[in-house]
């Protein structure tokens, strides 16, 4: 997704917040994060709807259909801003971003995982960064990983695909290696179809190698959520 749609998502937002605000003024604090999250989801979910038919963004398009909204939501949400906070906390050069009712993040060369040129081996730095993620995600058992792979526009079209699936597969070996569940990921690749960054510029082709996550609940989570709002 550009900046442009992030901003407009961000605008979308704010206004979504104030029309809700009549509905939560007098719920306590999980009814209110409940009721901000359906508001706000439905508008965020129209504007991320648009970029995944486009195939812009299919991790945040990952978050936003994993939504089940409620109070069940605000649950879940609780979960999930507790986790990212965790990321943020271990890993600081990793771009975390809570949507919804989960969680994307991105590592690029200047981010915590990356790649030698043409190569595809978890090593080094990137090894240490994927260590402690799986420390987190063991912390977290209850959430599900959508593992995605991008390369920017040098090279042909075929060669770049197939390096993006070889880093994402590899991302989600490693991570499977060190102690996770394999039927909590769901690994993708895109080649170049999805820049982050403009591919004409140093900069942009930086941004646009890199390796991104949906971090979404898992079916348990989602009864465990459903359960509690029960009572």
């Amino acid at each position: 997704m550009n900046r442009l749609n992030l901003k407009s998502i961000a605008v979308l937002m704010a206004f979504s917040l104030i029309i809700s605000c009549g509905a939560v003024k007098n719920a306590n604090k999980t009814q209110k994060g409940a009721g901000i999250g359906a508001a706000g989801g439905a508008v965020i979910g129209g504007v991320i709807g648009n970029n995944v038919g486009n195939g812009n963004n299919t991790a945040l398009g990952a978050i936003i259909g994993a939504v089940i909204g409620g109070a069940a939501g605000g649950y879940i949400g609780n979960r999930m801003d507790r986790q990212a906070e965790r990321i943020e906390e271990e890993i600081p050069g990793a771009e975390v971003t809570r949507v919804g009712e989960g969680i994307n993040v991105i590592f690029n060369e200047d981010a915590g995982v990356y790649f030698d040129t043409s190569k595809a081996v978890v090593k080094g730095t990137s090894a240490a960064t994927l260590d402690k993620l799986v420390g987190i995600f063991k912390e977290y058992p209850n959430s599900n990983i959508l593992v995605e792979g991008h390369t920017d526009s040098a090279g042909p079209d075929d060669y770049n695909m197939g390096l993006s699936k070889q880093r994402a597969q590899s991302v989600t070996s490693y991570l499977i290696a060190h102690g996770l569940e394999s039927g909590r990921f769901t690994t993708k690749w895109y080649g170049e179809d999805q820049p982050k960054g403009d591919n004409a510029t140093k900069e942009g082709k930086a941004e646009n190698r890199r390796v991104e996550l949906a971090i979404v609940a898992s079916e348990e989570l989602k009864e465990e959520a459903k359960e509690k709002v029960k009572g």
